[in-house]
């Protein structure tokens, strides 16, 4: 079974409920119309799925999520914005639905925790109607740049990079969507980048206690001492970090991001 880095954490879905389908899909908006029906692969607490949902009603939609955890937070923001999604868990690899089941599969920054991201889109795929699309994205954190410099945060993203191919994983997928979905048998690919950026004192702060409570208090800080890759007064360092960048005047944060658009 694949190892999610990150866990459900608080200090984690602090930052996933940030995410809309403006900041964190907008290469697949063109492609959404009313009457389409949308599967959200890794829909955590539902943010992108609630603003999906809402392009494409009255279609169905589903957000599926590995954990339970998040998902009655996800399930009351639907409740709030009005809009009908079922919220269930399931496997990527193993999917509940029948064959050509969806015209849009959409899964943000779930295949660089895949031990095996050709199955899951060809499984992705298998549930995707003809003519339908399949949308990803997700992070490159070989293109994750602060200022100012620091050790500390360049201790966390090797230790970040440690952690995260312990688990079979990839922190570099962004460059990879290409080839996976190549290797996968898919040919009409079309492929984009998109970037956030936290400058603002707002911004920082958020993204700064994010991170800072990530570093001591999730998933990813157990499995970093699990596996013998920090102890935790490395831990505490890194947390330390985190906050000094975030008070930092000049701070600033650049994340690119790989995206694919497979026709099916």
């Amino acid at each position: 079974m694949d190892t999610y880095t990150h866990g459900h954490a608080d200090s984690v879905l602090q930052s996933h409920r940030w995410r809309t389908a403006e900041n964190s899909a907008a290469y697949l908006l063109p492609s959404l119309r009313p009457g389409l029906d949308l599967l959200d692969v890794g829909c955590g607490p539902g943010t992108i799925t609630v603003d999906l949902a809402a392009r494409v009603a009255p279609g169905r939609v589903v957000g599926l999520d590995v954990s339970p955890d998040p998902l009655p937070e996800a399930r009351a923001a639907a409740e709030r914005a009005g809009v009908e999604v079922a919220f269930e868990v399931g496997d990527v690899y193993a999917l509940a639905a029948e064959d050509d089941s969806f015209d849009v599969v959409h899964a943000h920054q779930v295949l660089q925790h895949l031990t095996d991201p050709g199955a899951a889109l060809r499984e992705m795929a298998r549930v995707c109607r003809p003519g339908g699309v399949i949308a990803v994205r997700d992070v490159d954190y070989g293109a994750f740049v602060t200022y100012p410099a620091d050790d500390g945060l360049d201790r966390w993203r090797e230790l970040y990079f440690a952690v995260h191919r312990r688990n079979g994983a990839e922190p570099e997928a962004g460059r990879r969507l290409v080839a996976w979905a190549h290797a996968a048998g898919f040919r009409d690919v079309v492929a984009t980048a998109s970037s956030w950026c936290y400058a603002s004192s707002a911004e920082r702060e958020w993204w700064g206690n994010s991170w800072a409570g990530r570093a001591t208090s999730s998933a990813f800080a157990e499995q970093a001492v699990a596996y013998g890759l920090a102890t935790s007064a490395d831990l505490e360092e890194i947390a330390a970090a985190w906050l000094r960048w975030r008070d930092a005047d000049d701070g600033w944060l650049g994340m690119l991001h790989g995206e694919v658009l497979i026709r099916i």
